[in-house]
């Protein structure tokens, strides 16, 4: 097991937050309280926390679990203390074996990441831009690189204070995903629209209108947390009889790791039979992407109402104080997706300009590049010819060259037969020694 559950009420509950990936644990149906041993003891493997420094992260934490001292330390901490940085003054009493492998932990890290920087300016270099060392390291902030030889207290405490941060905002990033990907989607169908005819633009409104009223018919969706839906998970999905329900039993059937807490997966696991009366994926109307973030929504609600010390994971005892309030009992209606639109008319305006700017700004770019191809043809056009010209010019030089080392025959026969002077056969005679020539003696 990752850790144990005594060490789950300190440091190590921050990194059970850890859960919040995306992938989710199918429901176990569980008749027994008590597992068997050896199924408690068998290591099950890690979840991805989706962090880029997640095998460090979970270095530390495996080392740090080795220190009797620290671990009795966590056992007394609180989540506010953690964020705090109270725990990670306690680095400075243990033991000198854990440091040891927390220095070289770190200086690999160091180097790991110089490596990558080293490569990106690899990259950068070869397209002409300088790389700033120092820069790129500080973004890195989980880690100190001031001192880049020894794990001290403020690497702990970096380590701690981004994971939580990070790890807080994984689900506010994947609301703002989730609503673009809903305005895309109008978007594209509005686009669509714009370009059929009035006929068939009236059947795919009437088409789609049928169904949004589709995908809301369906059976009434418990409040998530709340008696009748934790109900309906006993009885269908663990198998028990509705009238003996009990909220420890049920608390102990789905901790499915052991380790005394639900934590984030836990919880979205037991949403399963709820968000099956809404979704189906072999049906039109229904949207699996939608059917996710219902889950996350599920899941932070519940989280909002039992989980009090805002550790991410929900103790038995939070668990058995939630079931005795009154909105356990008789909760509000839960209002669904389809209820509560991810977007206003006001946004999808805004996000149709924001389109429409971008289309804009790739228009000029493509223009420009066009521009500067038209231009490059050019350039080369003019490259070929005058490559074309110097070959001339010097087939022309080869020529001349060729024929002052090797004259035509008959050349210096006639240049020795007068002397060594060349004779201009085709000279005509100066017209006074013709007229020598031509008259008769006297």
């Amino acid at each position: 097991m990752w850790w144990s559950g005594a060490i789950c009420q300190g440091f190590l509950l921050l990194i059970c937050l850890l859960v919040c990936v995306e992938a989710v644990p199918v429901a176990i149906d569980k008749t027994k309280i008590n597992p068997p041993e050896e199924q408690k003891e068998k290591e099950k493997g890690n979840p991805d926390t989706g962090l880029y420094y997640d095998r460090y992260l979970r270095e530390v934490i495996d080392v740090l679990e080795t220190d009797q001292h620290f671990r009795e330390k966590l056992q007394n901490t609180d989540m506010e203390d953690i964020k705090a940085g109270k725990l990670a003054k306690e680095l400075d009493f243990v033991s000198h074996n854990v440091r040891t492998r927390l220095d070289e932990m770190k200086r690999q890290e160091l180097n790991r990441l110089r490596s990558l920087i080293k490569a990106k300016q690899d990259v950068e270099t070869g397209k002409g831009l300088a790389v700033d060392h120092e820069s790129l390291l500080k973004q890195f902030e989980y880690l100190n690189h001031g001192n880049p030889h020894t794990f001290e207290i403020d690497d702990l405490n970096k380590l701690i204070t981004t994971a939580t941060s990070d790890l807080e905002n994984f689900d506010k990033e994947h609301h703002d995903e989730f609503k673009r990907y809903e305005l895309m989607k109008e978007h594209e169908r509005r686009e669509y629209l714009k370009a059929l005819d009035e006929e068939k633009r009236k059947t795919e409104e009437q088409h789609y209108e049928e169904m949004k009223k589709k995908h809301a018919d369906h059976p009434k969706v418990n409040h998530p947390g709340s008696q009748d839906q934790l109900k309906e998970v006993w009885e269908e999905t663990d198998g028990l009889d509705p009238l003996d329900f009990d909220p420890k039993t049920f608390f102990k059937l789905h901790d499915t790791n052991g380790d005394e807490f639900l934590d984030e997966q836990e919880l979205e696991a037991l949403f399963t039979k709820e968000l099956e009366k809404m979704y189906d994926p072999k049906n039109e109307e229904d949207d699996m992407v939608e059917m996710e973030e219902e889950r996350i929504r599920m899941r932070e609600h519940v989280m909002n109402e039992v989980d009090v010390n805002k550790d991410r994971l929900v103790s038995l005892e939070e668990f058995l104080v939630s079931t005795g309030k009154r909105e356990f009992l008789e909760p509000d209606s839960w209002e669904t997706l389809e209820q509560a639109p991810a977007f206003t008319e006001e946004e999808m305006k805004e996000f149709e300009q924001h389109l429409a700017e971008q289309e804009h700004d790739l228009k000029n770019k493509a223009d420009n590049l066009n521009k500067q191809r038209e231009e490059l043809e050019r350039q080369q056009e003019q490259l070929n010819a005058q490559k074309l010209e110097l070959q001339k010019a010097v087939e022309h030089m080869d020529k001349l060259k060729t024929q002052k080392e090797h004259p035509p025959p008959g050349t210096n026969e006639e240049q020795a037969h007068d002397g060594g002077h060349p004779i201009e056969s085709n000279q005509p005679l100066s017209t006074s020694h013709h007229e020598e020539q031509t008259k008769p003696h006297q």
